[in-house]
């Protein structure tokens, strides 16, 4: 039996990446899924895939006219929503003296403002019957990286307006969660996997010594769409194999062995 058998589900950034991958995991599990995402192309062969449960609408969620289009369109295909999973997402890299100003706001406007665009058209669907909103952060917005100046900022605007929908919205019947993925195979980071230098450091840096893939999120995804979390709301989960969990200290083991110290 499915996890979520009939929910009806939105995921933006839904046709590439850790998208595609949940769009495939709700419609094995049971849901009707719209996925939303920019590339028509691609959104609209992944439906077309996936089934008559699946279908596409086209949106750019950096322009809040089409994230109300979409979500329209979305909820009349679908005959209503219990599942708003919030993915579509953008990265840049600089330090703030050099960067475009207009680069910043694209960002924001993606990775943020679209969050509150979507919800706010999405919640009063929500509201009738209750449901889940899941939103794509990520580890670099509970901590900050070297030169990601508008996606960290964007990414821990996220983690804590997760939280607010949270507050705001529990008796309603509500739950919301943000999922922080660490180094994941996307589209995304794909000019990070081409950097053999910058690959040798993200290895050494996470204790499971390799990159996560796009599924391993969309099964978290999955857990918190479904009862199985039904007592967990406004949570950011880290999903990075185990790299938030160090400090940056040195690797002691390396230098003094199973040895204990006095």
């Amino acid at each position: 039996m499915g996890l979520i058998n009939n929910k009806k589900a939105i995921i933006t950034g839904g046709a590439s990446g850790i998208g595609e991958q949940a769009a495939r995991l709700f419609i094995e599990h049971g849901a009707q899924v719209v996925i939303a995402d920019l590339n028509a192309e691609r959104g609209e062969a992944l439906a077309a895939e996936l089934g008559e449960r699946a279908f596409f609408c086209p949106v750019d969620v950096s322009d809040a006219a089409q994230i109300e289009t979409m979500v329209a369109e979305a909820t009349r295909l679908l005959g209503g929503l219990d599942i708003l999973i919030n993915n579509a997402g953008i990265g840049t890299y600089g330090r703030t003296h050099l960067a475009d100003p207009a680069v910043w706001h694209r960002v924001i406007d993606v990775n943020l403002n679209a969050l509150f665009h979507t919800c706010r058209h999405a919640l009063p669907h929500l509201m009738k019957q209750g449901g889940s909103i899941i939103n794509t952060a990520s580890i670099s917005g509970t901590r900050a990286d070297y030169g990601f100046h508008a996606y960290a900022a964007s990414k821990g605007g996220v983690i804590n307006y997760t939280r607010n929908l949270a507050l705001d919205y529990a008796t309603d019947g509500i739950r919301v969660n943000a999922i922080c993925p660490g180094l994941i195979e996307t589209p995304l980071a794909t000019p990070l996997f081409g950097h053999p230098g910058v690959m040798e450091e993200y290895l050494n840096n996470i204790p499971m010594q390799r990159a996560g893939q796009p599924e391993e999120i969309a099964k978290v995804m999955l857990f918190l769409a479904s009862d199985l979390a039904s007592y967990v709301t406004g949570q950011e989960i880290g999903v990075d194999g185990g790299v938030s969990a160090w400090t940056g200290q040195p690797r002691f083991p390396n230098h003094f062995g199973d040895i204990v110290i006095p």
